[in-house]
């Protein structure tokens, strides 16, 4: 039966997969590292960590350690948010949906822990979310799908319980492999794409979710239900 749900943060709750495009332009160049769109596209489902060690294998720097030019992107992002953080649609209508349903809501993100807070204030939303997860916490960041059997963990559910809202093909992977269900959202794509067609729902905003893909999560998963608008 559906206990939770689970969202994804960056490009899912935020615009901000445009900042981190910026930070890395900026701190990466001022190592001499010329990050191209074509390379930022490779990188941007990487953690922060895993950023860092792939332009440091591709062009080592000397005078700074790792630590230190990952937090100086992560300090850069977080600047960017405080001054430019946007909401994306219908977050907010479905966070008030699920909560009226009685869902339990976590947010489970390859973002730094830190950032996650700043976030969720910069949008309002923090007194929704009953478990925030970051991959500081788990092994491996997304694909793998540590992330979401520790967010099901700490909401006290199983995975099978749980419907998980992604807006990449590593999120949807790492979920799909937890064992959950997915709603894949993105306004960019196309669906047609080899792996997204492991999704059980696509929508282009979040604002597009609606009775039909409750009816169809809800003959998925059988016992609780979350109740289509009157």
């Amino acid at each position: 039966m559906i206990e939770a749900v689970i969202f994804d943060m960056d490009g899912l709750l935020i615009d901000s997969e445009p900042f981190w495009r910026t930070a890395e332009k900026e701190v990466f160049g001022n190592l001499g590292i010329d990050v191209t769109e074509e390379e930022a596209t490779v990188t941007s489902r990487m953690t922060t960590r895993e950023v860092t060690e792939y332009w440091y294998r591709r062009k080592p720097w000397e005078k700074k350690t790792l630590e230190e030019v990952e937090d100086a992107v992560i300090q850069r992002v977080g600047e960017l948010i405080d001054h430019g953080g946007v909401i994306m649609p219908g977050v907010i209508g479905l966070l008030q949906r699920f909560k009226q349903s009685g869902c339990k809501i976590g947010l489970a993100t390859n973002s730094p822990d830190c950032l996650i807070p700043k976030v969720l204030r910069k949008l309002a939303i923090e007194h929704y979310f009953d478990v925030t997860i970051s991959s500081d916490f788990v092994a491996r960041g997304k694909p793998s799908p540590d992330i979401y059997i520790k967010a099901a963990f700490e909401l006290a559910t199983i995975p099978s319980n749980c419907i998980v809202f992604e807006d990449s093909k590593s999120g949807v992977r790492a979920a799909v492999a937890a064992g959950m269900s997915v709603v894949v959202v993105n306004r960019q794509v196309d669906f047609n794409e080899a792996g997204f067609e492991i999704a059980d729902v696509k929508i282009r905003t979040l604002n597009d979710f609606g009775d039909d893909h409750i009816v169809l999560l809800n003959n998925n998963k059988t016992g609780f239900e979350i109740r289509p608008t009157d």
